[in-house]
């Protein structure tokens, strides 16, 4: 592995190009054959594959692919607002923004560059959204692959204004399953849970893992910082990592609700399963000059390991 990074051209490995909008997307590579792809459209990863080539996010056959709508699939970023939960538009509007790729980012860990093709972009506000929400910010992500094709996203969000601020903010991240019914989520139970579906009344998870027999939109509060999804037809686990993100989505819109979006296919529920690292309970507030940082990092394993069986110190960042 040592050798195969050392001579391993890290520029190669990051391509700039244009998508069927004539919108620049970032594709990363990795030295063993994953690959990422990410829209300079919202700063959304639109694809990330295994060295097989695996396709390992969902995206709707009926996505949207043009401006002004957020493309249904792959990774959207949910800022200042999730959700509905507020007066902005539903899910905030970073992901609806074209981000320009950030030259000279602020430093960050030597272990967060070292060995990866990565990408910084950079979002400042218009003056169209200091008009809806006036505050003044610099939004930095950094979105890399590692060697092993692991996938990590690192949101720095810094208040250049003079008064405080608050928001709410998720990688709404799809995953790809073989089939809803055969996916079981591990790292959430005992916890409590806002339940959307139930004009957001609190509840205590009961279950020894979440799995799939309807609609499921939940807010999962003060999770661990590894969560595990477990696909068993596939045999693979996704493995979620993050820090800063107190709060977990659990999301599938089941049949009915399929139905209802017209950027959804009517049975494609049973393919994808939203599971997002979130601060959305409790608002990040930002004072002059601080600066708020949330990570994410996804990783694929046989699903002969789940979250129990990880290693202490793979359960935290």
């Amino acid at each position: 592995m040592g050798h195969s990074a050392a001579v391993w051209d890290q520029r190669a490995a990051v391509e700039v190009v244009k998508d069927w909008n004539g919108t620049d997307q970032v594709v990363l590579r990795s030295p063993r054959g994953a690959c990422a792809r990410v829209s300079l459209y919202g700063g959304q990863v639109v694809s990330w594959r295994n060295d097989r080539g695996e396709e390992l996010l969902f995206t709707s056959s009926k996505a949207i692919f043009k401006p002004p709508k957020a493309m249904r699939g792959g990774i959207p970023i949910c800022f200042p607002q999730f959700g509905n939960c507020g007066s902005l538009e539903q899910q905030g509007f970073a992901r609806n923004k074209i981000w320009t790729i950030d030259d000279n980012p602020p430093p960050l860990l030597a272990s967060d560059s070292k060995g990866k093709s990565l990408i910084d972009l950079l979002l400042k506000p218009s003056e169209e959204d200091l008009k809806c929400w006036p505050h003044s910010f610099e939004f930095r992500l950094r979105v890399s692959l590692t060697v092993d094709g692991d996938l990590t996203m690192i949101s720095r969000i810094r208040n250049i204004n003079g008064k405080p601020f608050s928001f709410s903010f998720a990688y709404h991240t799809y995953l790809s399953v073989s089939d809803i019914s055969e996916v079981r989520v591990e790292g959430l139970e005992t916890l409590d849970y806002l339940d959307n579906l139930c004009q957001r009344k609190r509840f205590t998870e009961q279950g020894d893992a979440i799995t799939f027999e309807s609609q499921v939109d939940r807010v999962y509060l003060s999770s661990p910082n590894l969560v595990a999804v477990l696909d068993h037809e596939k045999k693979r686990t996704f493995v979620i990592r993050k820090d800063g993100l107190p709060d977990v989505v659990v999301w599938n819109p089941w049949e009915k609700m399929s139905k209802a979006m017209i950027d959804f296919g009517d049975g494609e529920y049973k393919q994808m399963l939203c599971v997002d690292a979130a601060a959305i309970e409790k608002l990040i507030t930002l004072k002059a000059g601080e600066e708020w940082t949330g990570r994410l990092e996804l990783s694929v394993v046989p699903s002969s390991y789940c979250s129990e069986h990880l290693e202490p110190h793979q359960r935290s960042l």
